[in-house]
């Protein structure tokens, strides 16, 4: 039918279809039948897994025939059965695949949880192996379940010893898990507690949801959970980032660690699906900031060449060429090793069989050969080489391989490290983990004790004050001893001068005690302390006050002594009086701190951020001087001092009056008690308010008692020192020798003049009994004058001309006699009290109807002038003669016999009150 050249033709086509064939094709080979198991209907509308992996499948089988020395005359052959995800169809198209197939050696694929644990818990049956590419449920991992059942992926519960390393490396050792009540994530949360359970690691809560998850996230958060590992899906995760918004479980204080294994860019269909008024998608995006994404490396970054020859980045590129426009599938390189896995696992056992010097070969194999199926086993499980997706080793079945770690970082994922399962290895990619915080999240609210302390510049200015007025006290008491002998000084008592500057300078010193705390000492120095500062400002209050209010004592039983008994008092006896005091104190202070010692307390307050923006709370504690009856010892300490201060306003009322500076200092010391106790009331409350801050009650403190202690001083002293410089004789001048206490008795008696001297002023005594002498004397003669007037008015009454002219400059002497003392008080003088308390109806006998001009001349005439001489002249007699040494001023009559004049005897001069030792 052909011409030649037709048939010439057909001839050269033939020829050159099998050159070409001959080219391409290898030589015929044994086939080795693999059975593959993919629910291609099912994944084929959702994931596209079937379509993104059969490639993959394709380029391994065809890289495996360019390797023929892995398999030599063998040649790999993989059908694939649809399982379509169900449970009976799966297991009839095994069963189907295992009753009208050939002979499969193993079963590759297996996707589906459900179907997949089915078949592979059946395959012991058949001594058949199952190695997975894409199966990552934890339940497949239980070997005594599945023992024939072995996976390229790793399995979900692979990335808890990721997650442990992950913690481990930030040192977040308190964790709180969020899982959604589905059983593949149950299992993980189980896992990962095993995993953590022994590694000081504590999973401090545990909470679960299956729609809502807000109340669970509001319970981490009650519970100071700042790790969060959660396990859900893509759906439930935008929930419970917009659950952690509401509930502000973002920012610099959480990390998120969720699954990484959700599509690219799964929030841009999640987050719509929410139809949520509470959360939109900026701020389900601002809450999801940060988060850690934990998954299997799908394939190596590494750039080393794998069992093939190629390089995973060559591979990939192979890989999207030959994929053409179906999408990527993340199991592709599982599928692409699993291949390899089988072929290495086939020339294991055949070098097993070689070795056994057996007549078996692998084609032998049959369903019911368990020595071959044994064989095949423990081939896959020494299966090791580098593959396009790490490492691949098996542990108990279980790959050993690499997790990724990926961080949601300006709305997209970025890659910040991976865990390598074989090594046990961490790396972080260039440190690319960006936190929101200056520094990795606290797995915990840190809470950082921290002393209230006091200042270091106040607690520096207020010793320095405090230096200052030591310096001014030492300055008081070289004054003090240095002009003891003066007697301004010497009438003021030196001795309890000297004491009183020793207990201002104590309660300076209790100054340096107060400011030193917990930053300067130890905890048992500072117990000390408070005995100690205690004791001084107590025992450094009763010397100086107990020294004042002494001397104020000693000038009142002085001068108030009625009976006007010769008394002296020395500075020993002042003495025993502060010792005394100081005795009370010492009781007190003993039992106070036999019975109940004071003891240093921490007072906590309320947490307080870090002011330098770390991740912490700041515990303010406060460090307390206190012990169980703190109120009833203060109250007792708070009662007595009271006691001495009122006591010591008292005396000091009590001798106002006594007009010698040099002795009394009522006016200062009441101005001391008085500045004293309104600064102390103040600083008790004020410094009581102000527990919680220490630097405020310090300083209120300090300031108090360097107040009180300088103004003590100063009121003492600087008196004297200005007196002292300026007019020494002025203090120990009597402004009033006459110190009047006007008692009430019968009849209103006259008031009785009191004079005080000093009896250590001799030479101020020598002069006053000279100058009491002359005026003695000048009486004595106004006496003689006197009687000489009255027997020239009785002998011839005519002469009251001469009497007014020649006399009435005497009279006027007489009645012009005063205190020698000139008293600037303005007293009136004791004749102008006579003359007023005597009413008018003795000196004027006439009648009333008489005019002024008339009253005149008879006040005037003989007789009037007669009668007043004889009235006056004994009364002024006896009331000034008293005040210079003369009759004493008991008298009760003015009328007194000649013989008890001053003309008749002498009277030493009577000096009622003697001061010794002032």
């Amino acid at each position: 039918m052909f011409t030649w050249k037709w048939r010439m033709g057909i001839f050269r086509i033939c020829m050159l279809l099998m050159i070409r064939y001959s080219e391409e094709r290898p030589p015929a080979r044994t086939r080795l039948s693999i059975l593959g198991l993919l629910p291609v209907g099912h994944l084929l509308e959702n994931n596209n897994l079937t379509a993104g992996v059969l490639p993959a499948v394709r380029i391994a089988l065809q890289h495996l025939r360019r390797h023929s020395w892995i398999l030599k005359n063998y040649e790999l052959q993989v059908s694939f059965q649809d399982t379509q995800c169900d449970n009976a169809k799966g297991l009839k198209a095994f069963y189907d695949a295992i009753k009208y197939g050939p002979t499969h050696l193993m079963v590759f694929g297996g996707v589906c949880t459900t179907v997949t644990s089915i078949i592979a818990e059946s395959l012991i049956g058949w001594n058949l192996i199952q190695l997975s590419f894409a199966a990552t449920t934890p339940e497949l991992a239980d070997k005594k379940k599945y023992p024939y059942f072995f996976r390229t992926v790793p399995s979900d519960n692979a990335v808890n010893p990721a997650i442990l390393k992950l913690l481990k490396h930030f040192q977040w050792k308190r964790v709180g898990t969020l899982t959604q009540d589905i059983q593949r994530f149950s299992e993980v949360r189980n896992d990962l507690t095993g995993v953590l359970y022994g590694e000081e690691i504590e999973i401090s809560d545990t909470e679960s949801f299956s729609n809502d998850p807000c109340t669970s996230v509001k319970k981490l958060k009650g519970n100071d959970v700042r790790i969060i590992v959660g396990q859900f899906n893509e759906e439930m995760a935008a929930k419970v980032f917009c659950c952690a918004f509401n509930a502000q479980m973002y920012g610099p204080k959480y990390q998120w660690i969720i699954p990484g294994w959700y599509q690219t860019f799964w929030w841009e269909k999640a987050i719509p699906k929410l139809n949520s008024s509470n959360c939109h998608t900026a701020n389900i995006l601002s809450a999801m900031e940060g988060y850690i994404g934990v998954d299997f490396e799908p394939l190596s970054s590494k750039q080393i060449k794998t069992i093939s020859g190629r390089t995973p980045q060559q591979y990939e590129k192979e890989y999207d060429q030959r994929r053409g426009n179906v999408e990527p599938s993340k199991f592709h390189g599982f599928a692409y090793d699993g291949i390899w896995v089988i072929a290495k696992t086939l020339q294991q056992a055949m070098k097993i069989l070689n070795a056994t010097n057996k007549n078996q070969k692998i084609e032998d194999f049959n369903y019911t050969n368990k020595d071959l199926g044994k064989i095949f086993l423990d081939a896959m499980n020494q299966t090791s080489f580098f593959g396009v997706t790490g490492q691949v080793m098996f542990r108990n079945g279980e790959r050993m391989g690499t997790i990724k770690f990926t961080q949601f970082q300006d709305k997209k994922e970025v890659k910040v490290g991976e865990y390598n399962a074989i090594l046990d290895s961490l790396e972080i990619i260039n440190n690319s983990i960006k936190f929101q915080g200056i520094e990795p999240p606290k797995d915990r609210t840190i809470v950082q004790p921290q002393l209230r302390k006091i200042s270091l510049p106040l607690y520096s200015i207020l010793s320095a004050i405090t230096i200052l007025g030591m310096i001014m006290a030492s300055a008081f008491l070289f004054f003090n001893i240095k002009n003891r002998n003066q007697k301004l000084i010497k009438m003021s008592s030196p001795y309890m001068n000297n004491l009183i500057i020793l207990g201002g300078m104590l309660s300076y010193a209790s100054i340096f005690l107060f400011g030193l705390d917990g930053s300067f000492v130890s905890d048992k120095t500072f117990e000390t302390l408070c005995t100690v500062r205690t004791w001084i400002l107590t025992v450094g209050y009763t010397t100086a006050f107990g020294a004042m209010f002494a001397k104020t004592w000693r000038v009142h039983a002085i001068f108030k002594n009625v009976k006007m008994k010769k008394k002296i008092i020395k500075d020993q006896k002042l003495m025993v009086i502060v010792g005394g005091m100081l005795l009370i104190d010492l009781c007190i202070l003993i039992c106070w701190q036999v019975v109940d010692p004071l003891q240093r307390t921490v007072e906590k307050y309320n947490m307080e951020p870090d002011p330098a923006g770390r991740d912490i709370s700041i515990l303010p504690i406060l460090e307390h001087c206190e012990n169980s009856h703190m109120t009833i010892w203060l109250g007792i300490v708070y009662a007595y001092k009271g006691l001495l201060m009122l006591f010591g306003c008292f005396l000091a009322w009590e001798t106002r009056n006594v007009s010698i500076p040099a002795l009394n200092d009522s006016k200062y010391i009441g101005m001391s008690v008085y500045n004293v106790g309104i600064m102390c009331i103040i600083g008790a409350a004020v410094s009581f308010l102000t527990r919680d801050q220490p630097n405020v009650q310090f300083c209120i403190v300090a300031l108090v008692i360097i107040f009180c202690s300088t103004i003590t001083l100063c009121l003492v002293f600087v008196p004297k020192l200005i007196t002292l410089r300026t007019n020494p004789d002025a203090a120990t001048r009597n402004r009033g020798l006459q110190f009047t206490q006007n008692q009430k008795k019968d009849d209103s008696k006259t008031s009785t003049s009191v004079t005080s001297v000093n009896q250590a002023s001799t030479s101020r005594l020598e002069g006053l009994q000279s100058e009491n002498h002359q005026l003695r004397m000048k009486i004595t003669e106004l006496d003689k004058a006197l009687e000489e007037v009255t027997m020239q008015l009785q002998d011839t009454p005519e002469k009251t001309t001469y009497i007014k002219q020649n006399h009435y400059q005497e009279l006027n002497d007489i009645l012009s006699i005063r205190n020698f003392t000139e008293n600037k008080d303005g007293e009136k003088a004791v004749l102008k009290n006579h003359l007023d308390q005597n009413p008018q109806a003795q000196w004027d006998t006439t009648e009333s109807s008489r005019t002024n001009k008339d009253f005149i001349e008879d006040i005037n005439s003989p007789e009037h002038i007669q009668r007043r001489l004889s009235l006056q002249l004994p009364i002024l007699h006896h009331a000034y003669l008293p005040s210079i040494g003369g009759v004493d001023a008991s008298c009760a009559s003015p009328c007194v016999s000649p013989s008890a004049s001053p003309r008749h005897r002498h009277v030493p001069p009577s000096f009622r009150v003697m001061v010794s030792g002032l």
